[in-house]
């Protein structure tokens, strides 16, 4: 076994150790879990201070999930927008591949968190077939991201062998892989995996740092041995209250980034997930704070602001010229022209 894998295995999931440990309430704990799902490696164990830190409001369950803070369960409509089970084609050219249903680190804001590691997302290798031959029977199609849950979750060889296939479609250009991997198991990111990553070229790496704590020496290494490979490595940052909502945050986080070879790719607006709404910041702030960060900032260190739109109707990028103030509302201008509500908080 190799050391990633012993470190997930004694990933933390008994809210008992975590309420000792941090002084917390375990029945509140509990009550969270038991809808939402806690795993927590022991590496990002060790890096959390105390429970409401900027890493450790990231991944400790919080009561303030349980409230019914917004109507949508599916906020990007992907349910809708899949045609087979586990992909999503939003877009012409693209489609989302799920080919994980569980992660090494469950992310307390994420979107998918009505369903990644829970039962209903067991994604069988019969599943990703058909995706698979869903893709290969769609010659408009010339790019596919892998997601799930985490794709890194699953070993070499399926890894190998998903990205074989795929290689074998004529019209299938790009491959992307979204991980948060290096982030909270940077151990992952072997030699071997290495390997297996580079004999797949175009090959973008997705991965997700949130908080400049994030960047420690492992996290660098694992960076490093992924740029130093010829992968492609890209950031996409959410905007989290309490978390990275200032300009210092995310400065130091993009320029770090900047310096490993990592192109900061998106500074995501919180989505509408229903249990996040803790985390949501208005977006008078995010447009406040990317324009502290354009001066300093390189321009290729400088993110996209961007909001995918509830209903599935894609993303665009947030700035004075897409925003109007109206009320408690914002409205935003779509790629087709049309205004779309966004409610702030």
């Amino acid at each position: 076994m190799e050391l990633w894998q012993q470190q997930a295995r004694e990933s933390l999931t008994c809210t008992q150790t975590l309420a000792d440990r941090f002084g917390l309430d375990s029945d509140a704990l509990d009550r969270v879990v038991a809808r939402y799902p806690m795993r927590i490696t022991p590496y990002q164990l060790e890096m959390i201070r105390q429970a409401d830190d900027p890493l450790g409001r990231q991944v400790i369950p919080d009561p303030l999930e349980l409230a019914d803070d917004s109507p949508l369960t599916d906020p990007l409509n992907e349910e809708q927008l899949s045609p087979v089970p586990n992909l999503v084609h939003r877009y012409p050219h693209r489609v989302l591949l799920l080919v994980a249903g569980s992660c090494f680190s469950y992310c307390r804001f994420c979107t998918r968190k009505r369903k990644v590691g829970c039962a209903q997302m067991k994604i069988t290798m019969g599943e990703i077939l058909k995706g698979i031959d869903y893709i290969a029977g769609h010659p408009e199609v010339n790019e596919v991201i892998l997601s799930g849950g985490d794709p890194l979750t699953l070993s070499d060889t399926l890894l190998d062998d998903i990205l074989a296939r795929l290689s074998r479609i004529p019209h299938l250009q790009v491959v992307r892989v979204g991980s948060r991997a290096p982030v909270v198991l940077p151990q992952r990111i072997t030699a071997g995996l290495c390997a297996l990553l580079q004999r797949y070229q175009p090959l973008y790496f997705l991965t997700h740092f949130n908080h400049p704590r994030e960047l420690t020496k492992e996290t660098v290494e694992a960076c490093q041995r992924l740029v130093a490979s010829g992968v492609m490595v890209v950031n996409q940052t959410v905007l989290l209250r309490g978390v990275n909502d200032d300009a210092d945050t995310l400065y130091r986080l993009f320029h770090s980034l900047f310096r490993l070879q990592i192109r900061p790719y998106y500074l995501h607006q919180m989505y509408l997930t229903c249990g996040t709404g803790h985390f949501r910041t208005r977006l008078e702030e995010g447009i406040a704070i990317m324009a502290q960060l354009r001066g300093p900032l390189s321009g290729l260190a400088v993110p996209h602001y961007i909001v995918d739109l509830p209903g599935g109707h894609g993303k665009v990028p947030v700035t004075p010229d897409y925003v109007q103030a109206l009320g408690d509302h914002a409205r935003l201008q779509a790629a087709d022209g049309t205004l779309v509500d966004y409610p702030q908080r």
